[in-house]
């Protein structure tokens, strides 16, 4: 009898020669792994240093060969690319009639044995609240795993909007007006949230005497439920013009949530970057992964390597001289890259000083100059924050050069980053080394990895990647490059 990793090779190794000429060096390998996995439902953990459309063949593979039913866990907007071109090629060319289909629960047929792909936030609901939509005993392949942290707080978030209110009794509204007077004489900040204080827990907690027949299903019952848990981070968002506020409560620590899922059933979780190192030890605490295989992958040092520009001397982020020197720099790397018809990427987080570069450059390139919209032209300008970034970059044509004001370490000023580094305190854990650091690393990779592709132009003005003991790892991470400190006109030739 073949064992499925030697179909499974065989088959892909004919495809990537006729049909779809690939350089990155490994897919074999990893649909091979993945086989392996699948046949001895195995669980197993895949840094793939790339991005999705170039290894999703690598698991789409041994998922369609496969003789046995799996499910794919993947966002809804890469579901659609899934759908409409990589299966279909595949499975034209491996001549099979594996079922595919996309929903939010199992089907009721028991002889479905095909391939069911589905959304994380369907997935972790039906795991998180154990609604029995999906077997425990299916094979499952997340992609995208790098944002799984983040899918799995999103979905356990608890939110209060105005609009809940105005369902309650009037002495529960008289709690809304007293609370809005509060939050609202906060100082504003430039994140427009604010982490709940004693003040304002002790006035919410006044509602459990008031709102005494809720619904389980209330968001104010299950908020109300978790204001005496320890595991948790309270913040407001604020919206200043309108006069209202939103309140959110969400876990800080998840993986001993996630760590019974993981007990329970196989899984292959893949994604880009995960982890400075190999065996994912500090992502895979974060989710409460056990020890399983872990691989990752290195790219191609001759054809995914980018340019990496730092200049020598630059000043500190936090030091007066930091804007002006940025700004210049910024304006002679456009100047000099007017010409070509790849977009360029600008990532600058500080609110007002991604608002006062995006006016200085319109007034000297115009309408060519956008701020956060994702539609751009061929040769736009945009210039965005990291979250937008991650969000909508997969939406952008590669652009050939990408700039980066400052690391992508999460600001303490931002309240809800305070509130995280005040919960890794408590309990005396190394709130750098197990939470900024690792987030700076996957988000920073994920950036660069669109340029990888057109071995295009990252200009980096964080001199912390030179004057700080970590900036190693952040360069470790950006590997391979090759690191220059001078710009003219023949990089754009």
């Amino acid at each position: 009898m073949t064992l499925l990793e030697a179909t499974v090779h065989t088959s892909l190794l004919a495809y990537l020669r006729e049909q779809n000429p690939s350089n990155w060096q490994h897919h074999l390998t990893m649909a091979r792994i993945i086989a392996r996995t699948l046949r001895l439902q195995r669980s197993a953990v895949i840094q793939t240093g790339n991005t999705i459309a170039r290894y999703s063949i690598s698991y789409l593979t041994p998922a369609l060969l496969a003789d046995s039913p799996i499910i794919l866990v993947v966002p809804k907007e890469e579901q659609e690319r899934l759908l409409s071109v990589e299966i279909p090629q595949l499975q034209e060319w491996l001549q099979t009639d594996k079922k595919i289909i996309s929903n939010n629960r199992w089907p009721e047929s028991k002889s479905f044995r095909g391939l069911l792909l589905t959304t994380p936030e369907d997935w972790l609901n039906d795991r998180i609240n154990h609604l029995g939509h999906f077997p425990y005993d299916i094979p499952t392949l997340i992609d995208q795993s790098d944002r799984l942290a983040e899918w799995t707080t999103q979905q356990l978030t608890i939110t209060i909007s105005p609009s809940d209110w105005q369902t309650l009794p009037a002495a529960a509204q008289s709690i809304y007006t007293q609370l809005n007077k509060l939050i609202l004489s906060h100082p504003k900040n430039p994140y427009e949230c604010f982490l709940v204080d004693e003040t304002e827990i002790a006035i919410l907690e006044k509602l459990q005497s008031i709102l005494t027949d809720l619904d389980s299903k209330s968001p104010f019952h299950q908020y109300l439920e978790r204001i005496q848990d320890e595991n948790k981070i309270m913040w407001v968002s604020v919206n200043r013009e309108a006069k209202e506020f939103t309140l959110n409560i969400s876990p800080v620590e998840i993986a001993s949530i996630l760590q019974p899922i993981w007990e329970k059933q196989p899984v292959v979780l893949m994604g880009g970057f995960l982890d400075s190192e190999k065996t994912a030890t500090i992502y895979r605490q974060q989710l409460g992964l056990p020890d399983v295989l872990s691989l990752k992958f290195s790219a191609n040092q001759k054809s995914e390597y980018i340019q990496l520009y730092i200049p020598d001397g630059l000043p500190l982020p936090n030091t007066p001289q930091f804007q002006g020197i940025l700004f210049q720099q910024i304006q002679t790397l456009v100047s000099l890259s007017q010409n070509r018809n790849e977009p360029i990427i600008i990532i600058i987080e500080d609110v007002p000083l991604k608002a006062q570069l995006a006016s200085i450059l319109a007034a000297e390139f115009g309408s060519r100059v956008i701020v956060e919209k994702n539609e751009i032209a061929p040769n736009g300008i945009l210039v965005c924050g990291w979250q937008f970034w991650h969000t909508y970059q997969a939406n952008f044509p590669i652009p050939q050069l990408l700039i980066i004001a400052t690391l992508p370490i999460p600001s303490p000023e931002n309240p809800l980053v305070a509130g995280r580094i005040a919960y890794y305190k408590n309990h005396r854990q190394d709130w750098f080394r197990l939470y900024l650091l690792p987030t700076a690393l996957r988000e920073i990779q994920r950036a660069v990895m669109p340029i990888r592709e057109s071995q295009g132009l990252v200009a980096l003005f964080d001199n912390r990647v030179s004057s700080r003991s970590y900036g190693t790892k952040i360069l470790d991470a950006l590997e391979p490059y090759a690191r220059i400190n001078y710009i003219d006109s023949i990089f754009w030739l």
